[in-house]
This record gives C-alpha cells, sequence and structure tokens, in this order.
C-alpha cells in the first residue's frame, strides 16, 4: 500500500505514515483522460501525413485491408476493436495461437507472416498510430496497461493473481510494464505486477515518464 506519495507525520510525539491513495474513478484520472483525448487529436492532425502515407504503403504491399481489427477487453470488461495498421499476410491457418504456459500472447504469433514494409512499421511502433483512434473515442489512454483479447482475459483472471485489477483503468497504448522490457511473448505475471504498481501509484509526472521513456525505446536512445 506504500507508494511515491507517501509522507511522515507527527501526531502527539507519534511518527505515522499517511498514505494518498489514488481513485481510478476520481478526478485525477478524469483530468488524465481529457489529456489522452487532446492529446490524440492533436496527435492525428500533425501525424495525418504520415498516416495516410503508411495507409497506401500498405495497401500495396500486400493484399488485404489497411487496418488490422482485434477485439480487446478494456476498463470494466467493456469490449473494443483495438485498430493497428496491418503488418501481416492474412492468415488462413484455422488453428488459433496458444501462449506457452505464463507467458502473455502478442509479438509473431506462429508462422512468420510479416511484410517488408511491416517489419519496418513494428520496428518503429509505427503500426500502432491508429490507436489514437481509440484514445479520441475513450476506449483507450495514452498510458496504461495493454488490453488483452478476450480469450485469453479469462485464462488469465483464472490462472495469474490480481489480473483483474488491470480492468480498473483504461488500456494504454504504452504502459509501465511495456518500458521496462516487458512486451510480446514475456510473463504475464510480471506484467500483472508492473501494471498493478502504475494503478497504484499513478500520476501525470510518471505517464510523461512512461512516454518519455517509450519514445527513448523507439529511437534506441535506451540500453
Amino acid at each position: 500500500s506504500i507508494n511515491e506519495r507517501t509522507t511522515l507525520e507527527h501526531v502527539g510525539g507519534l511518527p505515522l505514515l499517511t498514505l494518498h491513495s489514488i481513485d481510478p474513478r476520481g478526478w485525477q484520472f478524469a483530468v488524465k483522460h481529457a489529456i489522452d483525448r487532446g492529446s490524440a487529436l492533436l496527435g492525428l492532425l500533425v501525424t495525418a501525413p504520415l498516416m495516410i502515407s503508411i495507409a497506401i504503403a500498405v495497401r500495396l504491399s500486400s493484399p488485404g485491408p489497411v487496418l488490422f481489427r482485434q477485439r480487446r477487453v478494456g476498463r470494466d470488461g467493456h469490449e473494443f476493436d483495438v485498430l493497428k495498421f496491418r503488418t501481416m499476410r492474412e492468415n488462413h491457418d484455422p488453428r488459433g495461437f496458444v501462449p506457452a504456459d505464463g507467458c502473455a500472447p502478442g509479438g509473431i504469433e506462429g508462422r512468420d507472416r510479416r511484410t517488408r514494409l511491416g517489419t519496418l512499421l513494428r520496428n518503429l511502433s509505427l503500426d500502432e498510430l491508429p490507436q489514437l483512434i481509440n484514445v479520441l473515442r475513450g476506449d483507450m489512454s495514452l498510458v496504461g496497461p495493454r488490453p488483452e483479447r478476450p480469450e485469453f482475459v479469462e485464462r488469465f483472471v483464472r490462472d495469474v493473481a490480481r489480473y483483474e485489477d488491470r480492468h480498473r483503468v483504461k488500456s494504454g497504448i504504452t504502459g509501465w510494464a511495456q518500458v521496462h522490457g516487458l512486451r510480446g511473448q514475456t510473463s504475464i505475471a510480471d506484467r500483472v505486477e508492473w501494471d498493478n504498481y502504475y494503478i497504484q501509484n499513478w500520476s501525470l509526472l510518471l505517464d510523461v515518464r512512461i512516454l518519455a521513456l517509450t519514445i527513448a525505446e523507439i529511437l534506441r536512445f535506451r540500453g
């Protein structure tokens, strides 16, 4: 329960720790979501020429839709379609992907179907740009736990302690777990630990820090 906002007070000469909690439905998160939508709108306007160019390139790179849509679970169990630029050739294999025990899905699932353009978009995280639309719609936040597919949510709720706690807040394009290297098929238990820490210790400054670390990761400034 102790977080970065814990303060020391003295009552009658007795030192006491005061814990300052954050309510995911309080005014602080309302401010966060207002900033999210404003930033998403600005981001869409600024990156519009780039996104149009990517859309044309994806259309020409291989047959299939420009945008990849996948059902995900967000705050309070609300399901929505997360948007990405398509980076893979269409999958005609009816068998579903099953991650290894203790691992989250993600990254390259099964046979590598990435196009040459898709590999570049993934390396630069440009395939995530359409998720600004999800943020503008209110389905997601810029920063928060990454959303998961319904079938995996059912599995992780059953197998991983406190997994469902992530659904107290909106999902994010990037998160505290991701900037600590937990991307793709990595430990789901570790992701839960980092994401729940984020929720318990949330602040606008922490969001700014995560965004800065994300940009640094993309530009290869870290490590």
